[in-house]
């Protein structure tokens, strides 16, 4: 029976409550409904109000709203992990949870023939109640799961994990490359609570284990032996939606921006943003401002103002704004990234290789330099600046963030033109770009994705 000739879906979604991943299952959801399935993605009200226009197709894309709950330690109207410190993310964790009989009383109201989660690892229980299957769907890379089955296997949960143990991936992890390395395997404990669990392994592992399929917002091209990897360890099948990126950004560049990026010369311009979450230390933001500094080149940083600071002017180093007068733009608010990006005058995207923002620096014409914070956006990293030779990773020192030079010499790394790195990169860059802006690339992934719903 040929698709066309099938009864369509109905799929419902319910993702972790953080932006950067409501926003790819809205994404995801886009594509279906345009292929005629219909969605019913459960989120709070919060993340509804700031998300809801990127649902295309009204008609078969519909929001349910959760209540989220007050917990112990919660602070008052928090909904999404964007209400919340990052370091804090255990009580939102356990409100998250707390909301499994909203989610079973909407699905036995809703019915779906799929139930599409990532972090909420009680769905399939609930599911196997209504009567549906159900996909693990990740918006993290391949190589952050796969880390996660590490301590889950090998690890006695009577004592704590050590270092070692956590650095060297199981037999059969196949990579060499996009491994974590000496103190960064702690990381592990940041992204646990990033993503709402004590233990980041329990939770990831618990995660895909019951589901149906554990579905990645990946492509084989990327990281198909770790996909392979993955499908062997849980015993299920893998399925992939390929990168699922919105559309180029409708709109022109805010005046004032296209006005000051108009000034310089073509791909001259350094871009650096690290996402909404990523809020630095004092001495970090200035260690970051002064490497874009000593550069010499034009620069455009757009992070949120550091720990402690009432406004990103006063976290500025003494005397920075007049050194660097018309040359440099330290902003706080929200840019149009995707068409900063796009802009002719920008040559090098900076950033914190979350899996956002490592497939819009893959898709970009911009030399990309890396400075990963949390336990996937380090693995992002490795796979871009290792496997794939695409990227430069800035070098840090022992206390784990970077100096100003560390930061200067990546840069000039790939901005020099007579850099064999910066060569190096800029051409694999372009062939990996090729390849992902080829004509039927993400539709024939989401084609193949849903014949394998249909499969389950």
């Amino acid at each position: 029976m040929g698709e066309l000739s099938k009864a369509k879906l109905h799929i419902a979604m319910y993702p972790w409550v953080a932006i950067g991943h409501i926003t790819p299952f809205i994404h995801l959801a886009n594509e279906l409904a345009s292929r005629g399935h219909s969605i019913s993605i459960l989120l709070p009200n919060k993340a509804l109000l700031q998300l809801g226009h990127h649902s295309l197709h009204p008609d078969l894309i519909k929001f349910h709203v959760i209540t989220i709950p007050h917990v112990h330690g919660l602070p008052a109207g928090a909904e999404t992990a964007s209400d919340i410190d990052i370091t804090e993310k255990d009580p939102l964790a356990i409100a998250f949870d707390s909301t499994a009989a909203q989610v079973e009383a909407l699905l036995l109201s809703l019915n779906p023939d799929l139930v599409f989660y990532d972090f909420a690892d009680w769905i399939p229980a609930l599911a196997a109640r209504v009567g549906c299957k159900t996909v693990c769907y990740n918006v993290i890379c391949a190589s952050c799961m796969a880390i996660g089955i590490v301590p889950a296997r090998r690890i006695p949960r009577d004592r704590p994990m050590t270092e070692d143990e956590l650095v060297q991936p199981p037999e059969g992890y196949p990579s060499s490359t996009v491994v974590l390395r000496g103190q960064e395997a702690l990381t592990l404990s940041f992204i646990a609570m990033d993503y709402g669990a004590s233990r980041f392994d329990t939770r990831i592992t618990a995660a895909m284990s019951s589901c149906d399929a554990i579905g990645i917002r990946t492509c084989r091209e990327l990281e198909g032996p770790m996909c392979d990897y993955l499908s062997e360890q849980y015993k299920k099948p893998v399925i992939l939606s390929g990168p699922v990126l919105p559309a180029a950004a409708q709109g022109r560049l805010e005046e004032k921006w296209e006005t000051w990026l108009g000034k310089f010369a073509p791909k001259s311009v350094l871009y650096c943003a690290f996402g909404s979450q990523m809020i630095l230390k004092k001495k970090q933001f200035e260690e970051l401002v002064l490497g874009f500094e000593m550069t010499g080149l034009p620069f455009f940083v757009a992070v949120s103002k550091p720990h402690g600071a009432e406004t990103m002017e006063e976290a500025l180093p003494e005397g920075f704004l007049e050194r660097v007068g018309e040359r440099g733009v330290v902003h706080g608010g929200w840019v149009q990234q995707t068409q900063i990006l796009s802009h002719p005058s920008v040559g090098c995207f900076v950033s914190h290789c979350g899996f956002g923002s490592m497939w819009e620096s893959l898709l970009s014409d911009c030399q990309i330099v890396l400075v990963p914070r949390l336990a996937d956006q380090i693995l992002n990293t490795r796979l871009l600046a290792g496997d794939l030779a695409v990227a430069v990773e800035v070098a840090r020192g022992d206390m784990g963030w970077f100096s100003k030079e560390d930061l200067c010499a990546a840069v000039r790394s790939v901005m020099d033109a007579e850099s064999e790195v910066g060569k190096l990169v800029k051409r694999n860059h372009a062939k990996w770009k090729d390849t992902f802006a080829a004509a039927g690339f993400m539709d024939n992934y989401i084609d193949t994705f849903i014949q394998q719903l249909y499969q389950l």
